[in-house]
């Protein structure tokens, strides 16, 4: 199972690198997705809003249903040739959106791209099938780093890309990205990867199939399910957060401004946090890590509906990327250490479908309390949900607390 020390180290600080890289190219184009949309045709404002909301759930909507079978494949044929097939598969659809002349190009390019998805996932799972069980935690952790630095990057570098040339060669520019991260990943990333056998799942179903492999499929759902819940929760605060800043300063001042440091708060606590947490559950349990990290996510979220500064907010959005920190890389480390190696691929695959599941439930959970009712209510829901899922863990996963 285990490779030579000095290989996956190796391998950890690339796949950072390209992590780092993909994280770029993921976020560069969000910040002015909904203007390129208004560009391709004459639309009216709630159009605009609603065509932009297809926009951004095309892809997730699409990786959702083909993550698990390029994980099952990976199991099968190796992870470094899917990170190859996804960074240039996302790379070239993301260069053919810089030339959509309609919004339904756009839309299809944008299903495209999620057919072509699972890079950080494959990344995951080629660090997790080659470090040692007792250093996973830390080695995940550190790599959840690259993704989430990468990240805040993008909306910055994006922003002033598309300022200094056009949001069209911004897509070409980030298109590049993708292919130097696949360049890379075949250039420098070494796996001694061994084909395991396809296993007979007939009349399984897919997920049922691949649950048959591990000693705990109770325990791996579970914590699939955890994966929904925490990006739900995040992702269900990502449309409000600026509309709530620009309450909370009375509509005045340099709200874009203040609203991107407070939406990078989280990042930056979590890019700190998260390598130290990992490498804490390594040595004292990565399921008192996970318990600990929703009891601290419930008291950092359920308090930000109730402040009345900007920054107040910015304190606790800071402890988010703490709580995170704990949460995201922990659930990683537990599927690894409780996953046999011709799983590994397969099953961080399903970790990245109820991830996309989750941006996709979030993003509408969020707009339609704020709708219904205001913005902290969001921020109430997301602390139970949160609390919910606590529990879950706490009563159906007991082995988590020892």
């Amino acid at each position: 199972m285990t490779e030579d020390t000095g290989l996956w180290r190796r391998n950890l600080y690339v796949l950072w690198g390209c992590t780092f890289v993909a994280g770029v190219a993921f976020s560069e184009l969000m910040p002015f997705m909904s203007l390129y949309v208004s560009q391709l045709g004459h639309f009216t404002k709630a159009e605009v809003s609603f065509y932009s909301g297809l926009v951004y759930a095309a892809t997730f909507l699409v990786t959702a249903i083909v993550s698990p079978m390029w994980g099952a494949l990976a199991d099968r044929k190796g992870r470094k040739i899917m990170l190859i097939r996804a960074s240039f598969g996302m790379g070239a659809a993301m260069f053919l959106m810089g030339l959509a002349t309609n919004i339904w190009q756009l839309i299809a390019l944008r299903a495209l791209q999620g057919l072509f998805s699972g890079f950080i996932s494959n990344a995951q799972a080629l660090i997790a099938s080659q470090t040692p069980r007792k250093e996973a935690g830390k080695a995940l952790g550190t790599l959840v780093t690259g993704s989430t630095s990468g990240m805040l990057m993008g909306p910055i570098l994006g922003g002033a890309l598309a300022s200094v040339f056009s949001i069209r060669m911004t897509f070409f520019i980030t298109a590049g990205l993708m292919f130097i991260a696949g360049i890379l990943s075949a250039t420098m990333v070494t796996e001694h990867f061994v084909p395991l056998p396809k296993r007979p799942s007939a009349g399984k179903g897919l997920l049922r199939g691949l649950l048959s492999q591990f000693p705990d499929p109770k325990l791996i759902i579970l914590l699939l399910l955890s994966t929904l819940f925490v990006q739900l929760g995040n992702t269900s605060i990502a449309p409000i957060i600026s509309l709530y800043v620009k309450e909370l300063m009375g509509g005045a001042g340099r709200i874009a401004f203040v609203a991107g440091i407070i939406a990078a708060l989280p990042g930056l606590a979590n890019i700190i946090a998260a390598p130290r947490l990992g490498a804490y559950g390594d040595r004292h349990g990565s399921g008192k890590i996970l318990i600990a990290g929703y009891l601290f996510a419930v008291l950092v979220y359920l308090p930000q509906g109730f402040v009345t500064s900007v920054w107040a907010l910015g304190a606790l959005r800071l402890l988010v990327g703490v709580s995170d920190g704990a949460l995201f890389p922990t659930i990683q480390t537990l599927l690894t250490k409780y996953s046999p190696v011709s799983a590994t691929s397969a099953i961080f695959s399903w970790n990245q479908s109820f991830q996309a599941l989750g941006n996709m439930l979030g993003s509408l959970l969020g707009g339609t309390l704020a709708g219904l009712f205001d913005y902290n209510v969001v921020f109430f829901a997301t602390a139970s949900m949160l609390l919910v899922n606590f529990l879950m863990l706490w009563f159906l996963a007991p082995k988590l607390r020892q």
